[in-house]
């Protein structure tokens, strides 16, 4: 990471450019640690350096090793966008964004940590969001942990859009609206999720949506999580009765699909570097289109 210090950075110094970059305590520590984790103009500096107009702060935020818990493997990987700061992929329905027990070499986290391994860079799987493994469309994850602490707080303030296609069985009484509920983990299961009143292990779920296209008994919508609850959107569309299409959990399978029809089609997000708004889309896998067609839907972006 580097930054070239303009006129509004003379006189500071580094420990104060830290600060307002918001890198944390513990990324300090780490930078203060490698031998040219802080120069200026090449050389090594301390925190108390002084800025002055025109000198080059680099700083080596890349990590020194890979995660040593996931296992490289050849998987193709459909790269949307990158830059020094992020990589966005277009994950594909039936692959797991991160290994959990029967998924040790088939998830995301694989397949980038090949193919980051290939061009020798250490990296370490950050994802910024998370898909099910039967839905598809945009992961974005942050390459090294300036970048991830960023995009966190991005997060957390709503500046991060994340917009889903779904296919509904059943059409919305309300052609856009929101559904805002409570929903918590069933008691008796590690999978299921249910909606419920505001209790002490129950957190607050916010769903906005647009029916995008009808055809007979069932709906087209975008749908964007407020909130980024465990199967928020599949619980909320099943809650008002228009459970999406194929989702074994808390509807009924489909004919015309082998998953939930649910698509995370398009990402907004601030930059970490620039804080420049980027768009990244997905295009819909080729199960979607199918599905799309075979229920007389005309949509075809």
């Amino acid at each position: 990471m580097e930054i070239i210090c303009g006129k509004e950075l003379n006189g500071k110094t580094v420990k104060s450019l830290l600060t307002e970059l918001k890198i944390s305590a513990k990324t300090v520590t780490a930078l203060k640690k490698k031998p040219l984790g802080i120069t200026v103009d090449g050389r090594h500096v301390t925190v108390r350096h002084v800025l002055k107009c025109g000198e080059v702060l680099a700083l080596d935020i890349s990590d020194e090793q890979s995660s040593h818990n996931i296992v490289p493997s050849p998987l193709p990987v459909d790269v949307l966008f990158e830059n020094e700061s992020v990589i966005a992929v277009n994950k594909p329905p039936f692959m797991p964004t991160h290994p959990s027990h029967g998924h040790y070499d088939d998830t995301l986290a694989n397949a980038l940590c090949y193919r980051m391994q290939q061009s020798g860079e250490p990296f370490v799987f950050r994802p910024v969001n998370r898909l099910d493994r039967n839905t598809s469309g945009v992961v974005l994850i942050a390459k090294n942990r300036v970048s991830a602490a960023s995009l966190s707080e991005s997060l957390q303030k709503g500046l991060i859009t994340k917009k889903y296609l779904a296919i509904l069985d059943g059409v919305p009484a309300e052609k856009s609206g929101k559904i805002e509920t409570y929903i918590r983990r069933r008691q008796e299961s590690i999978i299921y999720r249910e909606v419920c009143e505001k209790m002490s292990d129950s957190d607050h779920a916010l769903t906005e949506y647009e029916v995008m296209e009808v055809s007979g008994d069932r709906a087209l919508v975008c749908a964007s999580p407020i909130t980024g609850r465990t199967h928020q959107l599949r619980l909320h569309f099943a809650h008002i009765g228009c459970p999406i299409i194929g989702d074994d959990l808390y509807g009924l399978e489909s004919g015309m699909i082998g998953r939930q029809a649910l698509h995370a089609y398009s990402l907004d997000f601030p930059c970490p570097r620039s804080g420049e708004k980027i768009h990244v889309r997905a295009p819909l896998p080729e199960d979607l289109k199918e599905a799309l067609k075979k229920l007389g839907f005309k949509y075809e972006r």
